[in-house]
């Protein structure tokens, strides 16, 4: 289930989000793992990065883990629309830079319950998703809306959350890749919870 409201975050991690963003808004560049530290008055690095992965789970920062250089604020990126997690891919790629077009969300907005999430991994780069995108999704009510070659957020409970093609035959899901470096994902209906479908990519360069 996604979270929405910053009350969703523990003491610790809201202590810390809340400190992060005014530094940010003062120095505009993020603090390194030892401000954090210090701030935060521990002497271990370990208790940070943990609060920071929490904080990139549900949703409030975008980062690298091991490299606290490059944390971004995510709600100052999509103001608006709730940013509700992030979803797994693999690894880095160049950003695409030739861009023409001006990207139009409005349409996109008007939709009911409309949710972002970031990229983590280069997956579904062929589908020209990259690292560090955000996805806009909407809600999948039931799987009997889910059509072949949708993107889709898919998560398989103990395992994790994923951006994918989907393919359904019978109960059986194929979660395929835009990239051939990674294997499809064969799982029997029931195993997967169909949380969205791709509605646009958010690219910030």
């Amino acid at each position: 289930m996604f979270n929405t409201f910053e009350e969703n975050l523990t003491d610790a991690q809201s202590e810390l989000y809340a400190w992060i963003k005014n530094y940010m808004k003062d120095y505009k560049h993020s603090p390194s793992i030892r401000q954090m530290m210090k701030a935060m008055g521990l002497r271990s690095p370990a208790p940070i990065q943990s609060r920071l992965k929490h904080l990139q789970e549900k949703g409030y920062i975008s980062w690298q883990e091991g490299k606290a250089r490059t944390l971004q604020i995510v709600d100052e990126v999509l103001e608006g629309v709730p940013i509700m997690g992030s979803v797994a891919a693999g690894g880095l790629i160049e950003t695409f830079s030739d861009v023409n077009e001006q990207l139009e969300i409005s349409d996109v907005l008007k939709k009911k319950d409309v949710f972002a999430l970031t990229v983590n991994g280069d997956s579904m780069i062929d589908a020209c998703i990259a690292d560090g995108d955000m996805v806009l999704m909407e809600p999948i009510k039931d799987h009997f809306s889910i059509k072949n070659g949708m993107i889709v957020s898919a998560m398989v409970p103990g395992l994790g959350t994923t951006l994918k093609y989907v393919f359904k035959k019978g109960n059986k899901i194929s979660l395929q890749a835009a990239n051939p470096a990674y294997s499809p994902i064969e799982l029997n209906l029931e195993e997967v919870i169909f949380q969205g479908k791709l509605l646009a990519v958010w690219r910030k360069v």
